[in-house]
């Protein structure tokens, strides 16, 4: 089947589901050159196999506020490819979450589990439920109730659920408390992003954020170039965000710009990393109360961070955050590096400028991995029921982020596209998955 006739095949059977067809079309366009080389590819039909989820679930998530009053919400997981491993991939709880944002992260995380080497499929899921303002035992109990349908589904050699989005150490704790409950079991594998004293692995939260910047370092290094000294913007100040932050300072970059949903903070002295992580690890502030301790600092209203002046931006909030008027800021102000931090983030029209004017980018798929690549090296540290120290994840961690650059350059350049490091991901990610297919038969 033509590239065309099979991408438009898929549009019609998922119609209205914009995101998860943006990320298809993404992939498949840019395997064109491979299926060329490799027609098994095409006789077993393993495009049209790999867009399709191997299983959706979507259930009613019942749960009562400390009022009293009872609230309805719809929970996901999907598991998108199993043929590297368990379907691996976070939840998100989000007002935003629906089948399209699910399936589209289910299906980026084939080929970011893929990049990693590791033996992980892709999954994700999640609710449209914001943890935002809720009393902890509000979350408990919608965790609570999530579970009760999750549990039939999950397993640590089945499809191990993570956190993403509003799903953090607290709400996988309550999760994994009433999975316990319901099984009668206590499979530390069967979720990751624990607490480090009950089972969690040190390095997970900077996990995310410290590997987008390891990644970014990678590509710097081919112009013989580092992070010192540059200037920097950072979208988001979630987990991501904050330890992008902390990993950029740490190698001499100046973070002048953070940003959450209502605006952007901007700190001309460069943002206070201690202050940012009080405000919002530990207090679950919002960044306005940042210009207390620190006066020269301002608040933008419903501004974005990217017609800040900067030398690189790191989009670590959420998908399209980067449209196409935000590239052309970007690149006016003299950005020369964009390494994706959140899954997706910049639009089609925003890419093809960053790849026109010749910057370095790094995709989320690749740069975005150290995530689950540590979430799979607490799978493992469970299973042999050990703990290890800080420095060896973060080692572990920075070789499988250098793994990642290679093999992006590597099939960049194979296959016609030297220096691009989306359809390197792309083409990359998606043959460790397609011999593993192909391997297996038709299933």
């Amino acid at each position: 089947m033509k590239m065309e006739s099979l991408i438009g095949k898929i549009r019609d059977k998922n119609a209205g589901q914009a995101l998860f067809l943006q990320a298809m079309e993404e992939v498949l366009e840019s395997l064109e050159p491979v299926i060329q080389e490799h027609p098994e590819i095409e006789n077993l039909n393993i495009l049209e196999r790999l867009t399709e989820p191997e299983r959706q679930v979507i259930f009613r998530v019942a749960w009562q506020d400390d009022s009293g009053k009872v609230h309805v919400n719809r929970g996901f997981r999907i598991g998108f490819n199993s043929a590297l491993g368990p379907y691996k991939g976070g939840l998100r709880f989000h007002p935003s979450v629906d089948l399209s944002v699910v399936k589209f992260l289910a299906f980026e995380q084939i080929f970011k589990n893929s990049l990693t080497g590791l033996q992980i499929g892709g999954a994700k899921g999640g609710a449209d439920f914001s943890p935002r303002g809720r009393s902890d035992t509000e979350v408990m109990r919608f965790c609570q109730s999530f579970m009760n349908e999750l549990y039939r589904h999950i397993g640590d050699q089945t499809d191990v659920p993570a956190g993403d989005i509003g799903v953090g150490a607290r709400e996988i704790g309550f999760l994994f408390g009433h999975y316990k409950k319901l099984t009668n079991r206590y499979e530390l594998g069967t979720l990751t992003g624990k607490g480090e004293g009950w089972g969690g692995s040190e390095g997970r939260k900077e996990a995310t954020g410290f590997g987008c910047i390891y990644f970014a370092l990678e590509m710097l290094e081919t112009r013989n170039e580092t992070l010192e000294d540059k200037t920097c913007v950072v979208s988001g100040s979630g987990n991501v965000a904050i330890y992008a932050i902390r990993k950029i300072q740490e190698l001499g970059g100046r973070v002048v710009a953070c940003s959450q949903s209502d605006g952007s903070l901007y700190d001309p002295n460069g943002i206070d990393f201690q202050t940012l992580r009080m405000l919002k690890e530990i207090e679950r502030k919002r960044l306005q109360e940042y210009l207390e301790l620190h006066p020269d600092a301002e608040f933008r209203e419903d501004r974005k961070v990217w017609d800040i002046a900067c030398d690189a931006a790191f989009p670590c909030a959420t998908q399209n955050e980067i449209l196409k008027e935000d590239a052309e800021s970007l690149l006016k102000n003299g950005c020369q590096l964009v390494c994706e931090g959140a899954n997706m983030p910049t639009h089609p029209d925003a890419l093809r400028l960053f790849r026109d004017a010749g910057i370095l980018f790094g995709p989320g798929k690749a740069a975005n991995a150290g995530g689950v690549a540590v979430s799979a090296l607490e799978m493992q540290q469970n299973a042999g029921w050990e703990s290890w120290s800080f420095d060896r994840v973060d080692n572990e961690l920075n070789k499988i982020m250098k793994g990642i650059h290679r093999t992006c350059l590597h099939f960049g350049d194979r296959y016609g596209a030297k220096g691009d490091y989306v359809t390197g991901a792309n083409i990359g990610g998606f043959l460790r998955v397609a011999q593993a297919m192909t391997a297996m038969g038709v299933t």
